[in-house]
């Protein structure tokens, strides 16, 4: 069956295609009456508008593209469902590409969709407004990054405040009595890394107890599981009852790597990680960990794109963490 077309419209209707065009557009050139006769016609006869011809009148795609690390990334699954959510909502859809962590690709990826025509991007976990600022301000696209590693670097970022649900963990384990309290950060993302590990320095300040450089280890890991499991070792011979990691695999590589070394947790160690990934959830002992509120983070980055889209002004957003408390903490052992 052949399409529905505004000229179809037009001759079934009696009217001239101008006619019958701003009729569907609620034109104010063409009376109340006329405009509805033609929509319900329109609808009768089951004519679909034209993407590309309603973009080239309009130069809106109504498509958004989303950028993120890797498809299967369990923190990335709630973020694009809070894009999508609004995005439908507004009439947008939601193209979906992976970087798999590397820079250059994803502003390739970025530069492809400009290609494409979206009307606007979104970069989830970016290391791309730190590397490449200038050359994505040259594409003249609307462009919204969360969890941009260089925070402040643009403007249109959501993002969530580091150093405080760095603060908040480290906090409650100090609160659990532990002073010993080991941090594991990431080789892969240092910016973000450096941020944790100055709100678990500052937590620790604040009740007293200095600086330990020994207490914090980065392992130079391509994974984040691995990079738990080759922590725990040094930080076990530095005598630690407790260890904060960068995120939840990294914690979950900890947890991994104690129950192979007969560690009881959280008995004889304390664990924190960090984004609260649904993995958290199920592992044993369940996880303690700083909740990122990722679907939150996802609708306010579109918001933010249809405000830049329509001409407003928009700054950056840095959300608070919030602690989760599960089974992998407890009061630090008595001698």
């Amino acid at each position: 069956m052949s399409s529905i077309s505004i000229k179809d419209i037009a001759k079934a209707a009696g009217v001239s295609h101008s006619t019958v065009s701003r009729a569907l557009r609620n034109s104010p050139l063409v009376n109340a009456e006329t405009t509805a006769q033609i929509q319900a016609l329109a609808r009768e006869m089951g004519y679909s508008p034209s993407a590309v011809a309603r973009s080239l009148v309009t130069r809106r795609t109504q498509t958004v593209g989303l950028v993120v690390t890797h498809i299967s990334d369990p923190f990335g699954d709630q973020v694009v469902d809070g894009v999508e959510d609004l995005a439908t909502r507004a009439g947008y859809s939601v193209f979906l590409s992976s970087s798999h962590g590397n820079p250059e690709r994803e502003v390739a990826v970025v530069e492809t969709f400009h290609r494409r025509r979206v009307d606007g991007v979104i970069v989830l976990a970016s290391r791309v407004g730190r590397l490449y600022g200038e050359r994505l301000r040259e594409l003249n696209v609307p462009i919204v990054l969360i969890n941009n590693e260089a925070a402040g670097s643009l403007g249109s970022s959501v993002s969530v405040d580091d150093e405080q649900g760095a603060r908040l963990a480290t906090r409650h384990l100090l609160e659990l009595g532990h002073q010993r309290i080991g941090y594991i950060g990431s080789s892969l993302r240092p910016p973000t890394s450096l941020r944790r590990w100055s709100g678990y320095e500052a937590e620790m300040v604040r009740a007293g107890l200095s600086p330990d450089a020994s207490l914090a280890v980065v392992p130079n890991c391509q994974r984040d599981i691995q990079s738990g499991q080759a922590g725990l070792g040094h930080l076990l011979a530095e005598g630690v009852t407790a260890v904060f990691c960068y995120n939840d695999r990294t914690a979950i590589g900890v947890l991994l790597e104690a129950h192979e070394r007969g560690i009881r947790l959280p008995q004889e160690l304390s664990v924190v990680g960090y984004d609260d990934i649904e993995p958290s959830w199920y592992v044993t002992p369940p996880l303690t960990t700083v909740h990122q509120p990722r679907f939150e983070m996802g609708r306010l980055a579109m918001q933010m794109l249809l405000d830049l889209l329509e001409g407003r002004a928009v700054s950056a957003q840095v959300l608070p963490g919030k602690l989760i408390v599960r089974g992998s903490t407890a009061p630090v052992s008595k001698p």
